[in-house]
């Protein structure tokens, strides 16, 4: 007899996949949410890091950051894909300028400029920038640029207040890591805090703003020397380690044995190339030899020759102070080697004359011989008062004078230079006509000199805006390649 009772249904299948699928979602939404959490306790280790000493208390001439880029990556680091921020809180209105002491990269591949950030705090309203040009190379991986040395100071020369400066820490007398210096690498934030509290994030992935993007330093031309003088004073230690040296020896010309560092500095300039800095030689007198001091600069190395030469110079037709009148010498010029090989072109201008010839006269002189006076000249008779552009070229066996990019006067054949030569300028006495107080002031905005190419005004003047506009404030390449 057949059975009226119901056969049980197979069990479905489906109930037990679908709360497996509600489970791993759980899971998966969990894990999502607490993502960010684990990411912050476990952050990508960054590509680089940067280490900062001082050696400077808080009150000081100038502030003195000593940096350090270590290589934390697997890969090669190039320093031209690097910037630096280093933040301060400027004291008033005075502008600032830096320099670099010395780097193991080499300062003739370091830029600097001053900048203001997005969000500006009370303890970080500007910031110095580094950028380095392709000549500082790349860090393998784990390398470490060592000690890049800089001064950041005021162009007024009055002391610095750091105490509420951000990237300042006193304390840090050995190189130690700081967030308070930022790095940036290819435009992106790499390592540090920025003012506002931005961080790198996922080992500096994100976007960062368009004011952290930074072009590297232009390229370096090889055997080129480049200065527009951003300097502290005569005992700048800068300064020296670039070349230059403060005249204080006895001897000639003008009045013998009254050659002093007193005269030499670095005073802001409105009509500076970029707004900075020049280099003012000041020569003093009372009209008698004991109360006379002359200034003068010059490079250590006699390593120029052929080339060209080029220099902005502010001459000056009446004295900063006292009565005019003095047979005053303003002088741009170039000298090396001795008896047959003795080279010395100069350009040398006298207001009111000397030697019994009537100014305002600029002398272009080549010279062979001294003590013989063998030499060839010409005078440019006009006033050169105000800022003008001198060119010297020596090429193919023949000297050119240029000023304002008029030719002035050509030597050849024995007048060339048969020996490297040193760069100087400075300011001196011929004689002292009268007694009285006075002083006198020649102003050099920069130097450019190129031993690979005769060149144009406009071909310097556009190349010296270039480094000066990227902060390129100094470089020699005339020992490389």
């Amino acid at each position: 007899m057949p059975s009226n009772r119901r056969q049980p249904r197979p069990r479905s299948r489906v109930w037990p996949k679908i709360k497996l699928l509600l489970l791993v979602g759980a899971v998966v939404a969990g894990g999502t949410a607490l993502y960010p959490l684990w990411r912050a306790a476990n952050p990508d280790p960054p590509e680089l890091t940067v280490r900062y000493r001082t050696d400077t208390a808080a009150t000081a001439e100038a502030a003195r950051p000593s940096l350090e880029i270590f290589n934390e990556s697997k890969k090669p680091l190039p320093l031209s894909e690097v910037t630096l921020r280093y933040y301060f809180t400027a004291d008033d209105a005075s502008a600032y300028a830096f320099n670099c002491v010395q780097a193991a990269v080499g300062c003739s591949n370091i830029a600097g400029t001053i900048g203001t950030p997005d969000k500006p705090t009370e303890t970080a309203d500007h910031y110095l920038e580094i950028a380095f040009a392709a000549g500082a190379g790349a860090l393998k991986p784990g390398a470490n640029s060592e000690g890049i040395e800089l001064q950041l100071y005021r162009v007024d020369h009055k002391e610095l207040k750091q105490s509420n400066d951000r990237s300042f820490d006193a304390t840090m007398k050995t190189y130690k890591e700081s967030k308070k210096v930022t790095a940036y690498k290819r435009g992106v934030l790499a390592w540090g805090e920025e003012p506002d509290g931005a961080e790198p994030k996922s080992g500096g992935k994100e976007t960062p703003p368009a004011s952290a993007a930074a072009d590297p330093a232009p390229v370096v031309p090889a055997k080129t020397v480049f200065d527009n003088f951003n300097y502290r004073g005569p005992k700048d230690p800068a300064l020296f380690k670039h070349g230059w040296l403060v005249r204080t020896s006895k001897g000639g010309p003008g009045i013998d044995d009254t050659w002093s560092a007193d005269g030499v500095s670095f005073p802001s300039e409105p009509n500076a190339e970029g707004h900075g800095q020049v280099l003012q030689l000041r020569a003093t007198t009372d009209g008698t030899k004991a109360g006379t001091r002359q200034a003068s600069l010059g490079t250590a190395a006699r390593e120029f020759r052929e080339g060209t030469y080029a220099a902005r110079i502010h001459f000056s037709d009446k004295p900063t102070e006292g009565e005019n009148g003095d047979h005053v010498n303003q002088t741009f010029y170039t000298i090396g080697g001795s008896g047959t090989e003795y080279s010395e072109l100069d350009n040398e201008y006298m207001p009111n004359g000397g030697w019994g010839a009537p100014g305002p006269k600029l002398d272009t002189t080549s010279w062979y011989s001294v003590e013989a006076g063998d030499r060839v000249t010409t005078k440019t008779e006009e006033s050169l008062a105000g800022w003008h552009t001198m060119l010297i070229t020596v090429e193919d066996d023949l000297v050119t004078y240029r000023l304002d990019g008029r030719e002035l006067f050509t030597s050849k054949g024995k007048y060339v230079p048969r020996a490297g030569m040193s760069v100087n300028f400075n300011t001196w006495f011929v004689d002292l006509p009268f007694k009285g107080d006075r002083t006198w002031d020649m102003k050099v905005d920069w130097l450019y000199y190129n031993a690979t190419a005769t060149l144009s005004q406009k071909q310097v003047e556009t190349a010296v805006k270039g480094f000066t506009d990227s902060g390129m404030n100094y470089f020699d390449t005339m020992a490389k390649p």
